[in-house]
């Protein structure tokens, strides 16, 4: 039976653990799927990349209140994905080949199949050609498997052929109409790159708005635009899924009003997403996880287990490839430093959601901060009321603030318009080193007229208790 002193399971952004430090250790890599983890392979890349390129076709439609003439002539699909995934795919397997052949990794035994604990610190491993290997043991585990799509209790959706967002950006045609099922980012940005494509979509979601976890301000606005541009579908259950007689795909659905269907030629089914821990069977290990399956971890990433470390997806709930990888870092130093552990600084986790418009949100929504009985004042500023917001006439865009009123301390930030997830960045700044909105606002220029401007406003605007004199 091997034994080393680190198996890593998933190579996402647990393979960023091994540097130079680790050549004397033995360890052991396991990875189920493709090297480089899901936001290389099927999420922030690839997605981003395919937002990109909408935003190109997108652009002409909006020209004309510019004085702008311009036409969108068609659109390469093909050549779009062949484009993104001929950059990504060799990226997936040179990071294969060099732990699996390069002389920097003499110390590696990559296992190319799944894995799954037998006892404690002791982990079987089906490989992806069929074959089995003995269990391997290890002093130290870290647990970065990841995460994969739910899919709803929905009659015959097994049958019509659905697809998630682990599989619709390889398609060989675009459809002609499409039906998202689901009301998250994921629905939000395949629903704008489809649209901008020229497909038709419906958007079917079970509540009564889209992006609900955002600041309601910012869902009910986003949920206001795009029911201006895709068939909208809210308090909707999906009742069953089956083929229509020309081939298609219908939904049929329950509706305020009474039952309703939908058809179209492609259904993806964008409900959200679990951990991966179950498939590792981690409980056989010691190991705990939430209700909805996450890896119970401590401040230090560890999991109650000694040696036994998570990041990531598997333990994150907010599974964002930022936060995953300061948790690797996190883990990284604890594995080599075991006496001198830091914790991980989840305090200011910020988001973004590229759909159109975007979004991009840092700390409370106001909406938690009355659940917590925190104290809060709040300002917003439209993209209108800046320079740089007339210039591109958006009318629909905004950020909103939350401070503490005496304080000045920063809790929360909310925008929805042109490049929210890069004019938010200020802001996450200063929560993280406690500048304080006065200060913030007054303490530096703010170049003009630019994007920034619309934070600076905003913190102007806010309502806080005048400064404490000095006796």
């Amino acid at each position: 039976m091997p034994h080393y002193d680190l198996v890593i399971v998933g190579t996402g952004s647990g393979n960023s653990i091994l540097d130079p430090r680790f050549a004397d250790w033995k360890v052991a890599i396991v990875e189920k799927g493709v090297f480089g983890g899901t936001c290389l392979n099927v999420g922030c890349i690839p997605t981003k990349m395919f937002v990109h390129t909408a935003d190109m076709a997108a652009a002409p439609a909006a020209s004309a209140r510019l004085g702008v003439d311009a036409e969108l002539r068609g659109v390469r699909w093909r050549e779009v994905r062949d484009r993104i995934f001929g950059r990504i795919d060799p990226i997936a397997e040179g990071g294969r080949e060099y732990r699996t052949r390069h002389a920097d990794n003499a110390n590696v035994t990559v296992y190319q199949g799944e894995g799954r604990f037998t006892g404690p610190k002791e982990m079987a491993v089906s490989l992806a050609d069929g074959t089995a290997v003995e269990p391997v043991t290890a002093d130290r585990f870290v647990l970065a498997a990841g995460g994969r799509p739910t899919l709803p209790d929905v009659p015959g959706l097994a049958e019509v052929g659905y697809h998630t967002s682990d599989t619709v950006m390889r398609i060989d045609e675009l459809p002609a109409r499409a039906i998202i099922l689901g009301s998250g980012f994921v629905a939000a940005e395949f629903a704008h790159v489809f649209a901008s494509f020229g497909v038709q979509v419906t958007v079917v979601a079970r509540s009564g708005a889209l992006l609900r976890s955002e600041d309601e301000d910012v869902s009910s606005r986003f949920t206001e635009l795009a029911a201006n541009r895709f068939d909208v579908r809210l308090n909707r259950d999906t009742l069953a899924a089956r083929h229509t007689e020309g081939g298609g795909i219908a939904l049929d659905l329950n509706a305020p009003t009474g039952q309703e269907t939908v058809e179209a030629d492609l259904l993806l089914v964008a409900t959200g997403r679990r951990p991966n821990s179950d498939l590792l069977d981690v409980a056989a290990t010691g190991v705990s996880t939430s209700a909805d399956g996450h890896v119970l971890v401590d401040e230090f990433q560890g999991t109650g287990i000694d040696g036994i470390y998570a990041l990531g997806d598997i333990s994150s709930p907010q599974e964002l490839k930022h936060v995953a990888n300061h948790e690797a870092r996190v883990v990284q130093h604890n594995l080599l430093h075991p006496d001198e552990r830091v914790a991980a600084d989840h305090r200011f986790v910020p988001h973004a959601v590229f759909s159109s418009p975007q979004i991009a949100s840092v700390g409370l929504t106001e909406r938690q901060a009355i659940a917590r009985g925190v104290r809060y004042v709040t300002a917003t500023q439209d993209y209108a009321g800046i320079a740089y917001g007339w210039a591109m006439e958006d009318t629909s865009g905004f950020a909103k603030l939350l401070a503490d009123p005496v304080t000045g301390q920063l809790i929360g930030a909310h925008i929805i318009g042109p490049q929210a997830s890069t004019v938010i960045q200020p802001v996450i700044q200063a929560m993280s080193f406690g500048l304080d909105a006065r200060s913030m606002a007054r303490g530096q220029y703010w170049i003009h007229p630019a994007m920034p401007e619309l934070i600076e406003n905003a913190l102007l605007n806010l309502p806080l208790d005048p400064p404490t004199e000095m006796p």
